[in-house]
């Protein structure tokens, strides 16, 4: 089975920590918070092995960025990630019902 190399953008960094700061600091809950880290790392994993079977997507504008889409096993979060060769590179970090088309530069 291939296991892709893991990389994470500076951008991906921070839309993690941003959305992992929001819930320990404005909703409170450090066990959240956790359960956040928990499904990132838990849905990484099966990232590292799975990318290249990821379908492309069918919207445009995530295929013109060469861009391919994994939701959170638990949470509704996903990674919009790029597969180069062996490396995956995760690009941004999105909740399930924010505007990422409009956020995407």
């Amino acid at each position: 089975m291939k296991h892709y190399k893991m990389y994470i953008t500076i951008q991906a960094q921070a839309d993690l920590r941003a959305r992992v700061r929001y819930l320990h600091e404005v909703k409170r809950s450090v066990q959240a918070a956790q359960s956040l880290l928990d499904d990132y790392v838990e849905t990484r994993a099966v990232l590292s092995v799975l990318a290249g079977a990821i379908a492309d997507p069918s919207d445009e504008k995530l295929k013109r960025r060469c861009l391919k889409r994994i939701n959170f096993i638990h949470h509704n979060y996903f990674m919009l990630f790029k597969v180069e060769d062996t490396k995956v590179i995760i690009v941004r970090i999105f909740h399930g019902l924010e505007d990422y088309k409009r956020k995407l530069q």
